[in-house]
């Protein structure tokens, strides 16, 4: 079985994922801009920062199978159908460590450790320092996208005695714990909002100027999900001229974040590395990859893999 991985790895994070694949399959771990020289040979795909569109498909002379993490809004799925290659996504896999990163942020930001850390060991003087903060008691927390991660988060911010608000675009969700609201009531009322929904043409820049415009004026705004949900520029702008209190953030328009992107420069505005899905520093979270391998292994075996988005004839 020959695996193609994509994406961002260090020497040690490569020796991790590839450990936890069988030993006598060939892991190759590449970078996105070396996925051509590869993908001829490959059997499975695992792309992170690439489009599995039809062009590089043509070259996949081998592939069976695609398997991505929570998000597919890079991969055709129609066209991997057309070639009779299975896809299949990861969600739900890393709900768990998604939703405490999220709840991580929201503290942190609250509780201004990054500013205090900072100051602490620039060895300024704790007597004078300046800044604002607050508690999650009493606090309403909202959630676009009542799935996994969103249902998780709203268990976690319940321990905190929040209220929380939940939007979905499945009408059919019920929840006896939290409120199930339109869109606007919950951008209206929330004191902080947190992005739990996938990247598709009807979500793309959903937060926009608009949108913003009818966050509460110390809202928080948290994204973990996909960058382009929420429209960068009028992001910057509205931080820049306090429409909304602030953000963090662990996903971007380009990834990685550009080094010279206004984002790195805002005092109200908390960032991570797309490192949500993936707690150790390593980028391997032993969940997923044996989700992984066990899906691959259904694979081998011809038989549908679990949380497929195609069907194969």
């Amino acid at each position: 079985m020959n695996v193609l991985i994509t994406g961002y790895f260090n020497d040690y994070s490569k020796q991790r994922v590839t450990q936890s694949f069988p030993e006598d399959w060939n892991v190759q771990i590449v970078e996105p801009q070396q996925i051509e020289e590869f993908i001829s040979e490959a059997d499975v795909l695992i792309p992170e920062h690439i489009e599995v569109n039809e062009a590089l498909l043509n070259k996949a002379k081998n592939l069976k199978f695609v398997q991505t993490g929570a998000g597919f809004d890079n991969v055709d799925i129609e066209a991997c159908t057309k070639k009779n290659i299975w896809v299949s996504n990861a969600a739900g896999v890393n709900a768990n460590a998604v939703a405490e990163h999220i709840m991580a942020l929201i503290l942190g930001y609250y509780k201004n450790i990054s500013f205090l850390d900072q100051s602490m060991k620039n060895r300024e003087d704790e007597t004078k320092l300046e800044y604002a903060g607050g508690e999650l008691l009493g606090k309403t927390i909202g959630t676009i996208g009542f799935g996994a991660i969103g249902s998780r988060v709203a268990e976690l911010a319940k321990a905190f005695k929040m209220k929380v608000l939940a939007y979905d675009t499945n009408k059919n969700i019920q929840s006896n714990d939290v409120e199930m609201v339109d869109l606007d009531t919950l951008v209206k009322n929330a004191d902080v909002i947190t992005i739990n929904i996938f990247l598709n043409e009807s979500t793309r820049n959903l937060v926009n100027k608009a949108f913003l415009s009818k966050m509460k004026r110390n809202a928080l705004l948290v994204n973990t999900a996909r960058g382009p949900i929420v429209c960068e520029d009028d992001l910057i702008e509205a931080l820049k001229n306090n429409v909304i209190g602030g953000a963090c953030l662990d996903v971007f328009t380009v990834e990685p974040l550009q080094l010279d992107s206004e984002l790195r420069t805002l005092k109200n505005v908390v960032l991570t590395p797309h490192t949500a899905g993936m707690p150790d520093g390593t980028k391997f979270h032993e969940v997923r990859y044996r989700f992984f391998v066990q899906n691959i292994l259904r694979i081998q075996s011809n038989e549908t893999p679990q949380n497929n988005l195609n069907q194969i004839k």
